[in-house]
């Protein structure tokens, strides 16, 4: 609401300068959490700003998972390849990091060109006096600070942890732990609010993916790619993107990403490609295929479900028509940026 004031309310305005603030801000917090915040804010600057909120959400969406990607704790995909490879927060932000960021640019130009129209003559009518302060947000003023100290706190660790050699698993439980303690009554709340179906589905995702690391189903899918690809590098980061990214539009990235760690790890040993590089490919393509359809990551179904509750739903060909040319947009630049960087 502070960003919307600063902009004078200019739809436009506020159109590219949220999209910025979702990419930022799914960097280190989950992308799901940026959505619920983020969706409800657009529809309640719609109504006041008479607008339809349809291309924001969706603008927000994708630029949301695009964060996600930048960074090891931006997205479920990358603390799977970064704790498993043994990579930390800075490796991620300088190399996932700066294909995002190029992207973004790219992407923000696309969404623009895309939505200028619809979005160019709303809001000249507002009484800038008729908004909310952007205080009246703030519920509890106490609990406000604490939460953004330690908010921050959580992202020095992040950032530090390689210098400090605390592992991220650590940083995520000791923060959590502080939280509660800080929460006071509002403990319960929410360890019932802890979506304990995802941790159990973690557990046994990978005890299903070390059964088919030890009995060699990997080995042989990491077998057939080098094959298909003849041993060269630039096939093979091809093939892994674009797979990747097909897979992730329909399947979740979660258990793809899982699975597809060992086969790469077999293909670098193999083959001699540099693991670091198929972790980078492997990470963009499971991070950005999830943004092409509706059900391809979770941020997108709680997007859209809190659109279509509000009296705004958003069709599979509304949707698609936006996100299929962004996200094939994004995953060429990524295998641009990773050609001209590391062949």
């Amino acid at each position: 609401m502070t960003i919307a004031k600063i902009v004078h309310y200019k739809v436009l305005s506020i159109f590219v300068t949220f999209m910025i603030m979702s990419f930022a801000l799914a960097m280190f917090i989950d992308s799901i959490t940026v959505i619920l915040f983020l969706a409800a804010v657009t529809i309640e600057l719609a109504q006041l700003l008479k607008f339809n909120p349809v291309p924001m959400i969706l603008s927000e969406i994708f630029c949301a998972n695009l964060g996600g990607s930048a960074t090891m704790c931006g997205d479920p995909p990358n603390i799977i390849i970064g704790t498993s490879l043994g990579y930390s927060f800075a490796d991620f932000v300088t190399n996932t990091g700066l294909i995002a960021v190029i992207s973004l640019v790219i992407i923000v130009i696309y969404f623009y060109l895309c939505f200028r129209k619809e979005l160019g003559s709303a809001g000249s009518e507002i009484i800038p006096e008729a908004i909310p302060s952007p205080k009246s947000a703030i519920t509890n003023k106490r609990q406000f600070i604490i939460s953004c100290v330690i908010f921050l706190c959580a992202v020095v660790l992040l950032v530090t942890h390689a210098q400090t050699g605390l592992t991220v698993a650590l940083i995520g439980t000791v923060i959590a732990i502080i939280t509660l303690i800080t929460a006071g009554k509002g403990t319960v709340d929410i360890l019932k609010r802890v979506d304990y179906k995802t941790l159990l589905f973690f557990i046994g995702l990978f005890l299903v993916v070390g059964g088919l690391e030890q009995t060699g189903i990997l080995e042989i899918i990491a077998g057939f790619i080098g094959k298909v690809s003849g041993g060269n590098i630039a096939v093979m980061i091809a093939i892994i993107l674009w797979v990747s990214a097909v897979a992730s539009a329909f399947v979740d990235n979660i258990p793809f990403a899982a699975t597809m760690i060992p086969v790469i790890k077999t293909l670098s040993a193999t083959t001699g490609a540099d693991l670091s590089v198929l972790a980078w490919t492997l990470a963009m393509g499971t991070d950005i295929g999830g943004s092409a359809t509706p059900i391809g990551a979770s941020a997108n179904v709680v997007g859209t479900s809190i659109s279509a509750r509000e009296g705004h739903p958003i069709s599979w060909g509304k949707y698609c028509k936006a996100a299929v040319p962004a996200t094939i947009i994004v995953v060429m630049v990524s295998m641009i940026c990773i050609y001209l960087r590391y062949l």
